[in-house]
This record gives structure tokens, C-alpha cells and sequence, in this order.
């Protein structure tokens, strides 16, 4: 298995565009996503191309619903063998607590990872939302909530991850979306609000970067998937 820290994000509408793609970047990645689009249309099937091709799966449905519901589909996650399912922090202290709770008790290496704020939003946004605090100060106070439940593995943008190294110490692990190369990471930010470069990502604490249309668009992909996963490692060197 590779030692990247690249979860390439498989953001197709089917498993045979994200087959193909798994196995062509397969050497350079760490890890494998599924998240909503692919798990929605496929389903399971989506989930066993991680065995196909020898890596992890994230899977990266942001479970959000009442603790009973939520402590249900980590058991189902745990059959189908991920390594990891995402839960949103903002569920709540009984949710996380459940989450993790059943992840243990299903006796695989299933881990719970919570979402704190979403890298589509900003200050603004989160006022909308009747939230208090900019972006930084909502994610470390969601992730503390969830680090007090047992979660480990957080999910959050660039511009928060020291913060969250400095809050949560070094038994958090810290995945981080939003990254772009350099030379395009603010021109194809696309809907991501909070981005950075995956070698700024690493050098303020990150453990994993989740990388997707850089690579997925690229003339190349596996060559661009290599050069990110080549610049965080001399980074973390």
C-alpha cells in the first residue's frame, strides 16, 4: 500500500468512470473517497473498489440525523469494511458519543471522523446560520466537541488546521480538503472558500490532504496525483 497521504476524492457519477480512475492513480494515493454522488448512485459497489485496488476507503457521507439513525449507519458502514465515515460534529455530543460507541463495538477498524465547518463556507455564511465566531473559532470549538466524545480523525480546511493541532494536540488526525497546487489554488477554487496549497496544508499540520478535480481534471493524472504527493512529502520530511 502506498505510503501518500492523498484520499483522492472519486467525485464521478459512476463506478466505471471511478474504477478507471482508481486504478490509473491507485501508485500515488493513500486512499480512496467516496462521497455522496458516487455512494447515492452506486451504492455498496462504490465502496468495494478500495479492495480492487488495494486502499482504504473514506467514506464521506457527513452523517447528520438523530443519534439512533446515526449509531445505525456506522454499522452499516463497518460491514461494508471502510476505514473511515464522516459524521457532522454540529450533530451534537449524543450522536458523535453513539458514533463512535458502535464503530468500536462492530470490532473493525472502522473510524469515526467528524466534519466541523464546511470549506464551501465563510464568516458570513456561518452568520447566516446564526452562528457565532469566524470560521476558525466554530471548527475548533465543534472539533473539541467531538475530541471530548472519542472521535480522532477531523475533517477541516486549510486556514483552520494549526488551530485544531494546537487544540485537539498530536492524537488528532487531521484531513484536509480545500487544497489546490500551486498556481491554481485560488483561480480553481471552484466552490471551496478556505483553500491552500496541500504543502501549506501539511507544513501547518495536516496528516491527510483530500485532493480531487486537480487530479481528476489534469491532462495527466497520475502524474499531477505524483507531484502533489512528492511536494507533501519532502514538506513532512
Amino acid at each position: 500500500m502506498s505510503d501518500s497521504r492523498i484520499a483522492f476524492a472519486l467525485d464521478y457519477s459512476s463506478v466505471a468512470e471511478a474504477r478507471e480512475a482508481a486504478h490509473r492513480v491507485a501508485p500515488a494515493i493513500g486512499m480512496i473517497k467516496v462521497g455522496l454522488e458516487l455512494f447515492v448512485g452506486a451504492g455498496p459497489a462504490a465502496v468495494g473498489l478500495g479492495k480492487e485496488v488495494g486502499l482504504p476507503v473514506f467514506l464521506d457521507l457527513k452523517l447528520h440525523d438523530i443519534p439512533e439513525t446515526v449509531e445505525r449507519a456506522v454499522a452499516q458502514a463497518s460491514s461494508l469494511g471502510v476505514r473511515l465515515v464522516t459524521v457532522h460534529a454540529s450533530g451534537g455530543r449524543t450522536m458523535m458519543k453513539r458514533a463512535v460507541a458502535r464503530a468500536a463495538s462492530e470490532g473493525g477498524s472502522l473510524a469515526i471522523c467528524a466534519v466541523t465547518i464546511l470549506t464551501s463556507l465563510d464568516g458570513a455564511d456561518l452568520a447566516d446560520l446564526g452562528l457565532t465566531g469566524d470560521p476558525t473559532a466554530a471548527a475548533v470549538r465543534l472539533a473539541r466537541l467531538a475530541f471530548d466524545e472519542g472521535v480522532r480523525w477531523f475533517v477541516c480546511s486549510p486556514a483552520e488546521v494549526g488551530a485544531l493541532r494546537e487544540a485537539l494536540g498530536k492524537d488528532a488526525v487531521l484531513v484536509t480538503p480545500g487544497v489546490r497546487p500551486a498556481g491554481g489554488a485560488q483561480a480553481a477554487k471552484g466552490d471551496q472558500k478556505r483553500v491552500a496549497t496541500p504543502e501549506q496544508a501539511i507544513a501547518d499540520g495536516a496528516d491527510w490532504v483530500v485532493v480531487g478535480r486537480p487530479i481528476r481534471d489534469a491532462a495527466d493524472p497520475l502524474a499531477a496525483a505524483r507531484a502533489i504527493a512528492e511536494s507533501i512529502s519532502h514538506e513532512s520530511s
